[in-house]
C-alpha cells in the first residue's frame, strides 16, 4: 500500500487540480495522486460562469478584494500577498491560456470555453504523471507514524505522507465528518449563492428581462447590494441578488428563507429625487400618456409593469396624475416591496457558507495546527464570496501556498 514520497490530493475539483499540478512543478519527484469520489473531474469548472469560467476577478488589491468574502476575509488578507489575480493571469498565461476582461470585472479565457481549463489540467496532470483515481469516497483518514492511512468507502486503502483536502463545499454536514474526526470543528454548512423565489408574483410574468444596474437591500438589516438584476418565472436572479445571498447568508438562513427585500430600479436615485424626475417630465410633456411614455431610465416592460402597479388608470396623461399616485410611482421606482418565499440553488453550481473552521488552519502555509502534514485548499474551509470570480481566487491561492509548502 505504501509509496515513498506519495502525496494524497482529496478531491478532483479547481482546487485539488491546482494544488496537485503545483506540487509537480515545484518538486517533480514527489508522486501525486488526485481521489475523486464520484466518476467526473472538475465539473464545477465546466459550468461556470455559463460554460466560459469565470477564472477570477481583475481586482489587483489585495485589501479591496478581501471584501468580496464575507467568510474568510481576514485570514485571506496575508494569502493574497503570496499569490493573487496578478499570479493568477500569469499562471494560466504560462500554461498557453489567455484570459480576457468583461466591462464587470469577471475575467474569462478569451476562448470563452470552459473545457480548454479542463483539458489544459488534464494535460498538466498526464505530463506530470499525477493519477487520478474516480469513485474513491474517503470514508475515514488515520493517521500512524509519519502516514496517513485513508480507508474508502469502496474498502480499497491507501497510505500517503502528507495529505491535502480539496474536497470542495457539501451541503450535508454529515459530509464532514471523516475531517472532524481528524480534530477540526466544521462550521455547519449552509447555502451561499442563490436566487430569490417569488411565488406566483406578478412581477415573474417579466421572465427574461433584466436591469443594468439596481440596488437591493434586505429589510430590518444593514445588507444592500447593487448590480444587474435578472427576472426570472420563478423570482428573482442576476449579481445583485446574487451578492446579497452570500453577504447576509447566515442571516436568511435564520430567518427560514422568508424574508422582505426592496428593489431600487433607480439606482442613482432615492425618493425625492424619483419624484422631482416624474415632476420634471410631467411639466416638459404633460399632454402625454403615463404608461407610453417613460421619465426614468429603465426597460419599457419594466416601466409598464410599475406604471400598472402604482397608479389605478395606467392611461392618463402626466398631467393627471395625483400627487398619490406620483408618489407611489416613485416610491416603486425606488423602493419596491417584496416578499421571497425560499430560495433556489443549482446544484451544480452549489456554494456553501461553512466548513472546516478557519481557526484550525495555519494561513501561511494551509497546514492544519492539529495534523502535521495535512493541509488544505478550497471551498472546503470556511471561505466564500459573491459571484463574480472570487470564489475561484481563493482556490487558487490557497490551493498554491499549500502546494508550495508541501513540494518544499
Amino acid at each position: 500500500m505504501s509509496d515513498s514520497n506519495q502525496i494524497a490530493v482529496i478531491g478532483g475539483g479547481a482546487a485539488g487540480f491546482f494544488t496537485a499540478i503545483n506540487i509537480k512543478e515545484i518538486n517533480p519527484s514527489l508522486k501525486v495522486v488526485i481521489y475523486e469520489k464520484t466518476n467526473q473531474v472538475l465539473t464545477k469548472v465546466k459550468v461556470s460562469g455559463g460554460g466560459r469560467c469565470n477564472v477570477t476577478h481583475a481586482c489587483f488589491d489585495p485589501t479591496e478584494l478581501i471584501n468580496y468574502y464575507p467568510r474568510g476575509k481576514k485570514e485571506l488578507r496575508g494569502p493574497f500577498h503570496q499569490f493573487m489575480t496578478f499570479d493568477t493571469i500569469e499562471w494560466f498565461a504560462n500554461h498557453g491560456i489567455e484570459l480576457k476582461t468583461e466591462d464587470d470585472g469577471r475575467m474569462f479565457p478569451v476562448s470563452n470555453d470552459s473545457q480548454e481549463v479542463i483539458d489544459c489540467f488534464l494535460s498538466l496532470c498526464k505530463k506530470y504523471g499525477i493519477h487520478i483515481a474516480l469513485k474513491k469516497e474517503v470514508g475515514a483518514v488515520s493517521k500512524s507514524a509519519d502516514q496517513f492511512l485513508l480507508n474508502f468507502k469502496d474498502g480499497s486503502s491507501k497510505l500517503a505522507d502528507k495529505m491535502i483536502i480539496a474536497s470542495g463545499g457539501n451541503a450535508k454536514l454529515a459530509a464532514y465528518d471523516w475531517i472532524s474526526k481528524l480534530g477540526h470543528s466544521i462550521i455547519p454548512p449552509i447555502p451561499s449563492l442563490f436566487t430569490f423565489n417569488l411565488p406566483k408574483h406578478n412581477i415573474t410574468e417579466l421572465m427574461g428581462l433584466s436591469v443594468d444596474n439596481v440596488t437591493v437591500s434586505l429589510e430590518n438589516s444593514s445588507f444592500e447590494t447593487d448590480g444587474p438584476l435578472l427576472i426570472t418565472h420563478w423570482g428573482m436572479s442576476g449579481p445583485a441578488i446574487l451578492k446579497l445571498s452570500s453577504m447576509a447568508a447566515n442571516e436568511l438562513n435564520r430567518r427560514n428563507y422568508q424574508f422582505d427585500f426592496k428593489v431600487n430600479w433607480l439606482f442613482e436615485h432615492d425618493l425625492d429625487s424619483a419624484k422631482e424626475l416624474i415632476e420634471t417630465y410631467k411639466a416638459q410633456h404633460p399632454k402625454r400618456t403615463i404608461l407610453k411614455h417613460k421619465c426614468a431610465n429603465i426597460p419599457t416592460r419594466l416601466w409598464e409593469y410599475l406604471v400598472k402597479e402604482s397608479i389605478g388608470n395606467s392611461a392618463i396623461n402626466y398631467a393627471d396624475i395625483s400627487n398619490k399616485s406620483l408618489t407611489q410611482l416613485a416610491n416603486n421606482l425606488v423602493a419596491q416591496a417584496f416578499k421571497a418565499n425560499g430560495k433556489t440553488t443549482f446544484k451544480e453550481e452549489f456554494v456553501s457558507c461553512g466548513g472546516v473552521d478557519n481557526k484550525f488552519i495555519d494561513f501561511k502555509t494551509m497546514e492544519s495546527k492539529v495534523v502535521p502534514n495535512l493541509y488544505f485548499a478550497g471551498e472546503v474551509l470556511n471561505i466564500d464570496a459573491v459571484t463574480g470570480g472570487f470564489n475561484f481566487q481563493s482556490a487558487w491561492t490557497t490551493s498554491f501556498i499549500a502546494a508550495s509548502s508541501i513540494a518544499g
